[in-house]
């Protein structure tokens, strides 16, 4: 069975950011992408990635209580998008 066109499409844009020396940058901005899945559906109603900046995730979070609970959840988000990304790409997250 042939990949998809979005396996080419995906694999193009990664050689390129490899290419032009980006390839870190687009790893670690593919835990934005992964964000939703890695935390579920209640989590991310609650939450939006918006930037990651030398290994670290930035995370608007649209309550106190929520932000509260997910600093004890913090090192497990982590370790699932590291899982997810093949690697240890995210070293900290910061809700705000």
């Amino acid at each position: 069975m042939p990949a998809s066109p979005e396996k080419h499409i995906g694999d193009a844009i990664f050689k390129l950011f490899k290419a032009l020396g980006m390839k870190e940058r687009f790893e670690e901005n593919m835990a934005l992408f992964y964000w939703d899945s890695t935390v579920g559906k209640e989590i991310a109603r609650h939450t939006e990635p918006m930037k990651v900046n030398q290994g670290i995730l930035f995370v608007k979070v649209d309550n106190d209580a929520w932000r509260n609970e997910l600093t004890f959840l913090k090192h497990e988000i982590i370790q699932k998008l590291n899982e997810k990304l093949g690697k240890k790409t995210i070293e900290e997250i910061k809700f705000y």
